[in-house]
Formats: structure tokens, C-alpha cells, sequence
């Protein structure tokens, strides 16, 4: 990742945190799914009233142009061929709807984002008319507001020059909200080029709501012109698109405090996203472990204050804890977690505790083991950091053997990326998995090969409690830096 995104992406990650994020998408986030941009979307509307697509900038226009020699027929029926089709969301919808963002606007006709949520078990609402701004889905993870349309009625999609100009006329509700997110919200605009004729009427509504002396840091993409780009064929052209291009960034900065992130190649969105993710990632903690009564050297006291000690510690530093309530250690867990959120409310929060507890009973014609095995699958990613203790069972004869559920959930985190702390002092499975690291620790931690070293030293017989968790805490504060 470039050094320029460093700022941005720290700071988007701290408003990611403070739940005020906001994505705007464009045509270009649609576009690696295989549907149209603007231009191939009206050229055989540009031919039919004797226009080249290749020639024309102000796609509004043009729109209109056919809709005054004709009717609206064809337009509409451009917009089902080309976007009624569905698709896979890109990698770039996947990484949006693993984020907690909860606010999402676009001039998509496509149904990607609604896609994307649902395969990630969001559950989101949907604004495409003034009237569904009458309800609201209860308990929603998002809302999206399609503010030109959706494909299921291209006869209201907002597409021609008139469209835009009564915009205000009949889509009220969804200036309004607009309004009041760009004023509590961070946006990231995604999708959209310097020539993108939405992005100009986009920023010219929001000329009348953003108090330039106060109004909130938002954050565009725009790719660098290069030759071979549309109307780019030497470098003349070249370094007049530089020119234009370097003219709207001034006036986004200083007009609408857009502060535009140059990229040169399309794949640098999905580098900068997945850096997003994985560093929110990592200030969610994933307790893995479990055990029957059976502690080691630890006892069941001192095992279940130690659990609750470091729980509490975590939670004081301001991260979040995920926990599937493993027997013997999920109590301890939530214990833990509750005393530090009792203890400050106005500090700490109960969003803090994420408790996703098994499955205990299985519907007929279920296994529970793939019942559980698909549970795992979908809270484990939540977190950027696995931290491993005790985890042991009893099997049918009652005898105490490792808990092969907690290697389970080792094997999915390293699936998914995410960072894994065994406490091997605690025995049982976490000590396997720490042997299991062992064989080839740059494979498990790479690229932070340094906490190799820092687990080492907790594959001990006579370290203490206290003296763990302050290893455990230092290591979390140093994989957030």
C-alpha cells in the first residue's frame, strides 16, 4: 500500500469504529462485475440521434436528446437488459459488507450491494422511492439509498437532463438524508471518474449543504489519466487530462473538503479496503478455549480469574471481545468483560462483548457437528486476532482428552487471516497448537514474525498469571501500532 493512504486509512478505521462511515458508490464498483458504464450504457442511444458515445462527455444531455426525438421506451429497456442480468458481487462488495458500515449510497441501477449483504447475513433496508422512506426495516444491519433507481423500475430511474433538474421535486426525503449524513458521516466515494457526469451533480447538491469552515473530511477515489483512456490518444491530450483532473481536486478540497486519493491501476482500491479491514479487524479478539473441570497447574480458581483478568484488561484497552461461550472458559469470558463495562459505562460499551454461543439443539435432518462447523465459519472472521487457552473435553469413556473443536477454530483462523495467540502455560489444545506453530512459525505469523518470540516465552511452567496477560496485552497493542 502506498505511503499517501496511510492517514486515510488510519483515519478511516477510527470512524469505522465510531459507527459514522459512509460509502457512495459509483459505476465503476459495478463495473469488474461485468455491467456497463455510463457510455456503454447510452451508445446505441447516442447513434440513434446521430451522436459517437466516444465524442460526448455530458451523457446527461444525450439522454435527454433521445427522450425529446423519441420517447423513453428505449432508455428503460436498455436499463432491464443491462442490469436486470444478476451477478457476483466484486471483491470489493465482499470487503464493504464484511465492514460494520451502515450507511450506504449509490446511483447503481444493480442489485450488487443488496447481493453482498445478504451472502455476509446483513440485514438491510432499501430506499428507492420517497415512499419507502414511510417504513423501515426493524433492526437493520444497513441501509441503502438508491437515489437514481433500481432496475426493478427503470421508468423512475434517474437518467436524462430533466430527471436531474426536478430531482429536488420528488426525491426530497432522499436530499434530506443525504444531508444529514454528510454532516455526521465520513464518506468514501468509490466507482466514480473526473468525467462521471453524477459525481458533477452529486457535489453540486452538496454545495448547499456542507458548511465548508466545519463540514467533515471526506475521501474519493480517481484513477490518474493515462493514454489509451477515453479522448486520450497522445500526450497533449494526455496533460490536458492532467490539467482538468488536477483543477476538480483543488475544487473538491476546497469547495466540499474531498480530499481525492490518486491511484494508477483499479486494484489499489481493493489493496487499500482489505488494509481497512484488517487493521478494524484486529481490535476484535476471538477467545478460543474450553475444559471440563480440568485446569493443570492453574486449578479452576486461578484458571477462571485469570480468564477473567485478561478479558477485563481488553476490554479496558478499548477492544472488543467475540466469544462462543466454550464450557469452562465462556462464563469466565463474560465475567471478565462485564466487570470492566460496569465498572465505566460512559467509557466502555456493551457492543464490546460479542457473545455468539453454540448451537445447542439440532433441527431434524441436521448434523450438529456441521451445524457448529458452519457457525464457526461465520463468527471466527469477525476478529483479526485469536487468543487460545486451556481446551480439553471429556470423551465417552470420561476421560479428559484435547478439545478438538478449539483446533477446529485454530485451522478456520488461519483460514481467514486471523492473527492466532496461543497460551501454551494453559496446556491441553492450546499447547498443541503452539507445537503446531512451532514447525513453521513464519507460515502462521508472517508478516509478524516477531511474536514468535513473545509466545516462546509463554510456553512456560512457572510464568504467572499477571505476567501473562501483560505479555498478551502488549502483543494486541503492538499489532494495532
Amino acid at each position: 500500500m502506498k505511503a499517501e493512504f496511510e492517514s486515510f486509512v488510519r483515519d478511516f478505521v477510527n470512524h469505522l469504529r465510531d459507527n459514522n462511515v459512509a460509502i457512495f458508490a459509483g459505476a465503476g464498483l459495478s463495473k469488474a462485475a461485468g455491467y456497463v458504464n455510463w457510455k456503454e450504457l447510452l451508445e446505441e442511444i447516442a447513434e440513434d440521434v446521430g451522436l459517437k458515445i466516444e465524442l460526448e462527455d455530458d451523457l446527461i444531455s444525450l439522454a435527454q436528446y433521445h427522450v425529446n426525438q423519441n420517447n423513453r421506451h428505449k432508455i428503460n429497456q436498455k436499463i432491464l437488459d443491462e442490469f436486470v442480468e444478476g451477478s457476483n458481487p466484486t471483491e470489493n462488495h465482499v470487503i464493504l459488507s464484511r465492514l460494520p458500515i451502515a450507511t450506504y449510497w449509490t446511483t447503481n441501477y444493480d442489485k450488487l450491494l443488496e447481493d453482498s449483504l445478504a451472502k455476509n447475513h446483513k440485514r438491510y433496508d432499501v430506499k428507492i422511492r420517497e415512499t419507502d422512506f414511510h417504513h423501515s426495516i426493524h433492526r437493520r444491519d444497513a441501509v441503502i439509498y438508491k437515489m437514481h433507481g433500481d432496475v426493478s423500475n427503470p421508468s423512475e430511474a434517474v437518467i436524462t437532463k430533466e430527471d436531474y433538474e426536478r430531482y429536488y421535486l420528488y426525491h426530497n426525503s432522499f436530499l434530506t438524508a443525504l444531508n444529514g449524513d454528510l454532516t455526521t458521516k465520513t464518506f468514501l466515494f468509490l466507482g466514480f471518474s473526473f468525467t462521471d457526469p453524477n459525481i458533477t451533480y452529486i457535489i453540486s447538491r452538496l454545495n448547499n449543504v456542507i458548511d465548508k469552515k466545519s463540514s467533515r473530511q471526506h475521501y474519493l477515489f480517481l484513477k490518474r489519466p493515462i493514454i489509451g483512456d477515453s479522448n486520450i490518444t497522445n500526450e497533449a491530450e494526455l496533460d490536458y487530462a492532467k490539467t482538468k483532473q488536477r483543477l476538480l481536486i483543488d475544487d473538491l478540497k476546497i469547495r466540499y473538503n474531498i480530499k481525492a486519493l490518486l491511484i494508477d491501476e483499479f486494484s489499489e482500491i481493493t489493496d487499500v479496503l482489505k488494509e481497512i479491514e484488517r487493521r478494524y479487524k484486529k481490535q476484535t479478539i476471538f477467545i478460543s478455549g474450553s475444559s471440563c473441570g480440568e485446569y493443570g497447574r492453574f486449578g479452576e480458581k486461578r484458571a477462571t480469574d485469570f480468564i477473567h483478568n485478561l478479558t477485563k484488561q481488553i476490554i479496558q484497552k478499548s477492544y472488543t471481545i467475540v466469544n462462543g461461550f466454550g464450557v469452562g472458559v465462556g462464563s469466565a469470558v463474560i465475567n471478565g468483560a462485564l466487570d470492566a463495562i460496569d465498572s465505566e459505562p460512559q467509557k466502555f460499551s456493551d457492543s464490546q462483548l460479542v457473545m455468539k454461543p453454540f448451537p445447542q439443539f439440532v433441527p431434524e435432518g441436521k448434523n450438529i457437528q456441521e451445524l457448529w462447523e458452519a457457525y464457526r465459519k461465520r463468527i471466527i472472521p469477525i476478529a483479526g486476532i485469536a487468543i487460545f487457552v486451556f481446551g480439553n473435553k471429556k470423551d465417552t469413556t470420561g476421560n479428559v482428552v484435547l478439545a478438538d473443536g478449539v483446533k477446529k477454530e485454530f485451522n478456520i483462523a488461519i483460514e481467514n487471516g486471523v492473527i492466532p495467540i496461543p497460551i501454551a502455560a494453559t496446556g491441553y489444545m492450546s499447547k498443541e497448537i503452539f507445537d503446531i506453530i512451532s514447525e513453521d512459525s513464519s507460515k502462521y505469523l508472517a508478516p509478524y514474525n516477531w511474536l514468535w518470540k513473545e509466545l516462546c516465552q509463554m510456553d512456560s511452567d512457572v510464568i504467572s498469571e499477571d505476567e501473562i496477560i501483560d505479555k498478551v496485552i502488549n502483543i494486541i497493542l503492538k499489532l494495532n501500532k
